[in-house]
């Protein structure tokens, strides 16, 4: 079995998916209308609320949803076969993650830029908003953790990685001053600029790192982590026009070139897939994925299928920035496509390894010994890449590999594998850090909507104090789960709170359907809703019945598995809670309020 048989069906799907399916969402479900003024109007300030050019929030839309779990989990989950997570991705997306996004942003537009919590509150009732509020700060805190802990893996040690990471925070700072002072919507200029600046970055990065000032970013993995920290406080602070806005806008080129590049080496090179459609650990027992395909496939495979922490998003920095109403269409439902691509192109690139190559990297050295299966191309790869890559788990450095394995076989590329290694290292770096700083300035939303309820300065995002102080609250804990965390113990709390989270966001999508008059219609979201709830609350009591428990009766990992077996049963809770509630507001007709909501709609 070969790559482009695979992806070229899968594009035509995505494609058709978008042109009718999505089209169908933005004229019958959402009735998306431009006469609408959207609250980046209404409410600008020049600091949150900002009308921005539908192409730069796309870049920034899709920067921050599109962050290490599409790239990192479909590469884990190739430990059962290539076929169902290839399957979960492109169906999940198609009927899942990119529903759930699209119709989160227009909820929030219609609300004016409120977040997800504060959606639940006025659809649903105060309980599941009160109860939305305490769930999303548990669940993107551990989220901003599991998806660091990835960039700070493949950052540490590494100068050239650093270099181009850091210049990639003044070339977006130029960009916000030259598009806001200088050189006023030329958009076309300053993105040449900046895209310029960072091919710069990425080549001249190798000079440096070699030169006298590489030991300056020759960074251990605790610099590395303080560092994310800083730059996420920053991001968070600073008005979304100077910093993070304009930084997602142009890593999203980098993103976008490398996946585009992607496809065309999948579809030219046609790499055989080495992995097996379906393997022996499938049904458990694999040493990278603990536990059977059936549940937790669908919690390793999160983002590239449905997210949601994209709803903090979709809820959160974009409606803030939505020019117009009919532009989330192409932002909340394409962005989602695309990121599905992403994560089959992911896929596949880790299917062309070959398995003993795929589990040398992915384990540990001991349990590789243990699986009686040898090494075949990796020792030749490893001098190429001019690395050691043997016994690095995590999923980023072999999907680095089986991506540069792909690029060094296009024509006149042949000799070019340490350069295409590094630079697919730096392309996940990218990937991670652009959903850092929007999810901090997201958990930063929720944290002052919370507090404020009780102080009401607080409910000001634009008021500094309580900016830099619900700030400091929230990089301080996702930066402390980081310091001490592993891909091992944080992955699987990612993918547990981040698909519970996304059942909560389709519960509020339903009954925003449902209040606004288009019950006909709320099979589009309840339908995801139920299968994920059934699949991701099973996944929840498995990881704390198979791994939780048990990590907290073996000496040294007893703190992590009560910590982890506490926060899961939490959020269980919390989703259980919000589920019950919505059922009981489904079961009551439509207050006044709903109704004249709908007709303004």
């Amino acid at each position: 079995m070969t790559a482009a048989p695979l992806l070229l069906p899968a594009l035509a799907i995505l494609a058709i998916a978008y042109r009718y399916y999505s089209a169908f969402l933005a004229a019958r479900v959402l009735t998306l209308d431009d006469t609408r003024i959207t609250p980046a109007h209404t409410q600008e300030d020049g600091h949150n609320f900002h009308p921005t050019h539908r192409f730069v929030l796309f870049g920034h839309h899709f920067a921050a949803i599109t962050g290490a779990g599409p790239l990192i989990g479909p590469v884990l989950a190739t430990q059962f076969g290539f076929a169902p997570g290839f399957l979960w991705i492109l169906f999940g997306v198609v009927l899942g993650g990119a529903v759930h996004d699209f119709v989160l942003l227009t909820a929030s537009v219609r609300h004016q830029g409120r977040s997800l919590a504060e959606i639940a509150r006025a659809e649903i009732g105060p309980v599941s908003g009160m109860v939305s509020s305490v769930a999303i700060l548990f669940i993107v805190v551990i989220a901003l953790a599991g998806l660091g802990v990835a960039v700070v893996n493949a950052l540490a040690e590494s100068a050239w990685g650093v270099f181009t990471i850091a210049m990639s925070m003044p070339l977006a700072l130029g960009m916000g001053l030259y598009l806001h002072f200088w050189r006023k919507n030329r958009i076309l200029e300053a993105t040449t600029l900046g895209v310029i600046g960072m091919v710069a970055a990425v080549v001249f990065g190798r000079d440096v790192a070699l030169s006298s000032y590489g030991p300056w970013f020759h960074w251990t993995r605790s610099q590395v982590t303080a560092a994310i920290a800083l730059y996420g406080f920053a991001a968070s602070v600073l008005p979304v026009w100077l910093l993070l806005c304009p930084r997602d806008y142009l890593s999203s080129f980098m993103k976008l070139g490398t996946i585009g590049a992607l496809i065309i080496g999948v579809l030219v090179v046609n790499p055989p897939l080495h992995a097996p459609a379906l393997s022996q650990f499938a049904a458990g027992g694999g040493p990278i994925v603990p536990g059977s395909l059936f549940p937790f496939l669908f919690i390793t495979i999160a983002c590239g299928a449905i997210s949601g922490f994209h709803g903090l998003v979709a809820t959160g920095t974009t409606p803030k920035m939505l020019d117009r109403e009919t532009h989330a269409r192409s932002i909340g439902y394409g962005a989602m496509l695309l990121e599905g691509l992403v994560g089959l192109t992911a896929l596949l690139a880790a299917a062309s390894l070959h398995p003993g190559d795929y589990y040398a990297i992915n384990t540990t050295a001991q349990k590789f010994a243990g699986m009686g299966i040898s090494m075949v191309n990796l020792k030749e790869l490893q001098a190429q890449v001019g690395e050691a890559i043997v016994g690095r788990p995590g999923g980023a450095v072999s999907l680095a590999v089986g991506m540069a394995q792909i690029f060094s076989k296009l024509p006149g590329m042949r000799g070019l594998m340490s350069y295409w290694y590094h630079f697919a290292i730096l392309f996940e770096a990218v990937f991670i850090l652009t959903t850092i700083d929007t999810g901090t300035r997201v958990a930063r939303f929720q944290v002052q909507e919370f507090i404020g309820r009780f102080w009401r300065p607080m409910a000001r995002t634009d008021w500094l104090p309580g900016t830099l102080l619900s700030t400091a609250v929230v990089v301080l804990a996702w930066a402390s789960l980081l310091y001490g965390g592993s891909i091992d113990t944080l992955w699987p709390m990612f993918g547990i709170a981040n698909q519970l989270l996304a059942v909560i966001g389709l519960a509020i999508g339903t009954t925003v359907l449902r209040n606004a008059g288009k019950a006909r219609y709320r099979w589009v979201t309840q339908g995801p809703m139920a299968v994920l709830a059934v699949i991701t609350l099973s996944a929840g009591w498995a990881s704390i019945t198979q791994l939780f428990l048990p990590m907290a009766h073996k000496q040294g990992s007893e703190f992590k598995g009560i910590l982890n077996t506490i926060l899961t049963v939490a959020m269980m809770a919390c989703v259980v809670t919000v589920l019950v509630d919505a059922l009981r507001r489904w079961r009551r007709p439509p207050a006044l309020k709903d109704s004249q909501n709908a007709q303004e709609a």
